[in-house]
């Protein structure tokens, strides 16, 4: 199945809906972790990079919950850099849960991907083009070729570069690499990395 690939990042609640959107959309997803982006400076830094640099493309629930991520983002990142996605109220509960939530609506991961795709195309996101891979991506081949995943000290020199670069220390690889590719292209981070070695 082709993915869309966007200008843009989205911009999700959690790591479930970043699951699901992911198969949907060939571009980088970043979980808010839910209410935990309120008060995590870092979180709150790095969105403000990737929207400065790419823009984002918030996709939260239709819940009331979903309603105060979205302004508290709008409040942290400025209107230009900004678009909504917007998925549509559909009464019921995920597959993976054994109750609705609260206000008894699916969020992001409960909802199929021709909606997704609808509330994306809606959105006004830049659509680059169907299943291409972004060119210059940071892969995670490599991350392994710089020293950055599989060895004994990788770990230690991926939180160095982390750091360095004002990223949130606790990225895993996979989520760094995910950041990394919004901020920078593939020839930029290795002129950083060189100077970092």
């Amino acid at each position: 199945m082709n993915k869309l690939e966007l200008k843009e990042a989205v911009i999700v609640e959690g790591r479930y809906d970043k699951i699901k959107l992911s198969q949907v959309i060939s571009s980088p997803v970043i979980d808010t972790g839910g209410f935990r982006v309120f008060k995590d400076k870092e979180k709150q830094t790095l969105i403000r990079q990737i929207a400065a640099k790419r823009g984002i493309l918030i996709m939260t629930d239709v819940d009331s919950a979903g309603f105060v991520i979205r302004n508290f983002l709008r409040g942290i990142v400025p209107d230009d850099r900004i678009k909504h996605a917007y998925i549509p109220t559909i009464e019921g509960k995920e597959s993976r849960k054994t109750e609705p939530s609260k206000e008894g609506k699916l969020g992001v991961e409960g909802i199929d991907r021709e909606a997704l795709i609808t509330a994306i195309r809606k959105s006004g996101a830049t659509i680059i083009g169907e299943d291409k891979p972004s060119d210059g991506a940071i892969t995670k081949a490599d991350f392994y070729e710089y020293g950055l995943s599989g060895r004994e000290d990788s770990a230690i020199l991926r939180k160095r570069i982390l750091d360095d670069l004002g990223l949130p220390e606790y990225l895993t690889a996979n989520a760094m690499i995910a950041a990394l590719n919004c901020l920078y292209t593939k020839e930029e981070f290795e002129v950083d990395l060189a100077q970092e070695k």
